[in-house]
């Protein structure tokens, strides 16, 4: 009898379901369903969700695969979750706490927006005093910790909501919270814990992991080591562990499943999409013999992680980590990141007065893409040299890697008067390969610190841009590859789930089964006038700084 697995991946703005077939080595989604999720924003740089509001995406989309595809709940075999990086808040009852600042003559907030979100930037204070610690354990973080990370929110949450403060029961990492509401257990992943906590796993041993009271005490939560860490969590489990009973009954009726499904250990979305794209060995780069270590696995959408693992610690100044076991078992996870990705195409082309034409368009995308090909067939050039007067500097939503500096801001040099659709391709065109030398920006300090990586991994909504892909490979320099099974971050989230079932480690489960992919191979023509490029794009940088420095320099 064919076995299934479902794979949840709870993602920035909605929740994706998906239903994955197996049979031998070989799995394959067949099913899969949507729900977005709200996004309160009504602070510049506070972000906030509601657990309620995820969970009940989480059971509509899992019973929506379930009936559309009409396969029996006992051939459901195991489920498993991943996240974004988010906080949720709950009281000691386990119940919703509020995350957000009263209002003016305000008394009480809206409990249900319980998330303070990955992306939102309110705890850089906490962020900076938590790094003038100067703690040892900073070192696992790239030496600097970021307000995208759980304890400057929760060191936010002790300095600014009193009331909240005082009532919190525990606190999870979102994907920790779906383990919890699917099981009851109350364990946490290893994963988001060593990424996201400052957990202490820096002995590179599951025996020897813990949380660190020293650091707690120096940044000022030494609170939360009472009651042997029970606010943060007791028991830690490596990702695809079985998590309790597996689903409770009142889960299994909410989610149409058979009570005691086994439930993997969860995963960060990120990390899900870096296990989803490692079991991808395409035919085309068979001779290569690529290692694990040799791989960047780039999940790419609303922001961009790059992930690659290696057997033994490197430290690489901006960049997080390692972190052990993060990701593959036994191993130390270095991750590059991007705060905005997508989110920066879209404003850049959201605010261009050119917009409202292209909105006309079935694909605003696809229309790009044809206008950069006529405009360079037109001027008798390649397309990438469209931009040879236009640079882009990306970190509209500050820099997480390598300068690990949130402060930085975003640049344009080259702007005309023009407004047109045709000045909007070209400016999208410049977009595209600025985000790309910050990639490779990241890259070049992964290896200048022993990376050798030989070929590039992607996964994320980004990869639907052929233009983007092959400007990966040309940029970077390596090949790049798409896996035959695009949402590799749902199949990373099912092998969780088959992880638990079979009682097998995540590692043995990666080796095991195989995807085929497409390999995108470098522009040999284009790399001088990239190489070019990308030292414009390191000049704005500095340029910045400089700026900085200029108007600091006046009381």
């Amino acid at each position: 009898m064919m076995e299934y697995y479902i794979g949840v991946d709870v993602g920035t703005a909605s929740v994706r379901a998906a239903l994955s077939s197996c049979s031998g080595d070989s799995i394959k989604i067949v099913k899969t369903s949507v729900q977005p999720i709200q996004i309160w924003n009504d602070t510049p740089d506070h972000f906030e969700q509601s657990s309620a509001d995820i969970w009940a995406a989480v059971t509509h989309t899992v019973t929506s695969v379930m009936t559309e595809s009409g396969v029996a709940v006992n051939q459901v075999k195991g489920i498993g979750f991943d996240a974004t990086c988010s906080l949720v808040v709950l009281d000691d009852n386990l119940r919703p706490l509020a995350v957000t600042l009263p209002k003016p003559n305000e008394k009480q907030t809206d409990s249900s927006r319980n998330i303070i979100m990955w992306m939102d930037h309110r705890a850089l204070e906490e962020a900076n005093a938590i790094n003038n610690t100067d703690h040892s354990i900073l070192q696992f973080v790239g030496g600097k910790i970021s307000a995208e990370m759980e304890m400057p929110k929760i060191l936010w949450l002790k300095l600014h909501l009193k009331n909240t403060w005082n009532k919190i029961g525990a606190l999870f990492d979102l994907p920790d919270f779906l383990t919890w509401k699917a099981t009851g257990s109350l364990s946490r992943s290893l994963c988001s814990l060593v990424c996201k906590w400052a957990y202490d796993a820096s002995q590179g041993s599951l025996k020897e992991h813990g949380w660190n009271d020293d650091f707690l005490t120096k940044i000022g939560l030494s609170d939360l080591a009472k009651e042997q860490h029970l606010k943060l969590g007791q028991k830690v489990k490596a990702p695809g562990e079985p998590v309790g009973e597996g689903l409770s009954e009142s889960s299994a009726a909410e989610l149409g499943l058979l009570p005691g499904t086994p439930v993997g250990t969860s995963l960060i979305d990120a990390h899900a999409g870096g296990v989803g794209m490692l079991t991808c060995k395409p035919h085309a780069l068979r001779d290569y013999k690529i290692k694990t270590e040799n791989k960047l696995g780039l999940i790419c959408g609303t922001s961009t992680c790059h992930m690659v693992v290696s057997e033994q610690p490197a430290f690489i100044p901006g960049v997080w980590g390692p972190y052990f076991s993060a990701m593959v078992p036994g191993m130390w996870l270095n991750e590059g990141g991007q705060s905005a990705t997508g989110k920066v195409i879209d404003h850049i082309l959201q605010s261009h007065p050119a917009y409202q034409e292209l909105e006309a368009e079935a694909s605003p995308y696809s229309a790009l893409s044809q206008l950069i090909s006529r405009l360079a067939q037109e001027k008798g050039i390649p397309e990438y040299a469209l931009t040879r007067d236009l640079h882009v500097y990306p970190d509209f939503h500050g820099n997480r890697s390598p300068l690990a500096d949130p402060t930085m801001k975003g640049g344009i040099c080259g702007l005309t008067l023009s407004s047109s659709k045709d000045d909007l391709a070209v400016l999208y065109l410049a977009t595209l390969q600025s985000l790309l030398y910050g990639t490779k920006h990241i890259v070049d300090e992964m290896e200048s610190s022993g990376y050798d990586i030989t070929a590039v991994y992607m996964c994320g909504g980004l990869i639907k841009n052929t233009l983007f892909v092959q400007m990966t490979a040309d940029i970077l320099n390596k090949p790049v590859v798409i896996s035959d099974e695009p949402e590799s971050v749902l199949l990373g989230a099912a092998l969780l789930g088959l992880c638990a079932a079979k009682q097998a480690s995540l590692s043995d489960v990666i080796s095991r089964v195989k995807c085929g992919g497409t390999a995108y191979m470098p522009c040999a023509e284009s790399q001088g006038f990239h190489s070019r490029k990308y030292k414009v794009f390191r000049q704005m940088c500095k340029d910045q700084l400089a700026y900085r420095d200029i108007m600091n320099s006046y009381s």
